[in-house]
C-alpha cells in the first residue's frame, strides 16, 4: 500500500486560489477541499483519493474529494479560481488546464494568471491561484 500511495503522489498535481499559504502557521486550518475535473472512478479521481489520504496523514485534517466534471476541466478550474484565497481548495488536474484556452473562444478566468502550479510530477501538475511552485 505504501509503494502505491508514493507512486500516486509522484504523479500529483493541484491548484489553489493564491494567498500565503505555507506562510501561515496553522495552516491547514479546516477541512481541504480537492477538486477533480473529471468524474468519480476515473483514475485521477482515485489519484486525489490516495493524494488526499497522504494529506490528511500529513496535516491532520480531513480532506475531500469534489469530482467536478465538465467543460474540458473549466467547471472545476473556474470553481477552484473563485473559491477563498486561503489554500484550502486545491485542484487535481492534467493538461487540461493548460489546453482549455486553445479550445475555447472564451473561458471566465486566465489561467496563467489565477492558477498557481504548486507541485509538478510526470504528467500531472498541482496548481493553484496562492500557492507557489513546490518542486
Amino acid at each position: 500500500m505504501k509503494m502505491l500511495l508514493r507512486a500516486a503522489l509522484s504523479f500529483a498535481f493541484l491548484a489553489i486560489p493564491a494567498s500565503g499559504l505555507f506562510a501561515a502557521e496553522n495552516y491547514p486550518s479546516k477541512t481541504i477541499r480537492v477538486v477533480v475535473p473529471f468524474p468519480p472512478g476515473g483514475s485521477v479521481n482515485v489519484i486525489a483519493r490516495l493524494f488526499g489520504d497522504a494529506l490528511q496523514q500529513a496535516w491532520g485534517q480531513p480532506v475531500v474529494v469534489d469530482p467536478k466534471p465538465g467543460a474540458g476541466g473549466i467547471v472545476a478550474s473556474e470553481e477552484v479560481v473563485k473559491a477563498a484565497p486561503d489554500g484550502h481548495t486545491l485542484m487535481m488536474a492534467t493538461a487540461n488546464v493548460a489546453v482549455a484556452p486553445s479550445l475555447f473562444k472564451t473561458i471566465p478566468f486566465d489561467t496563467e494568471k489565477d492558477l498557481i502550479p504548486w507541485r509538478r510530477r510526470w504528467r500531472f501538475r498541482a496548481y493553484s491561484s496562492s500557492v507557489p511552485i513546490w518542486e
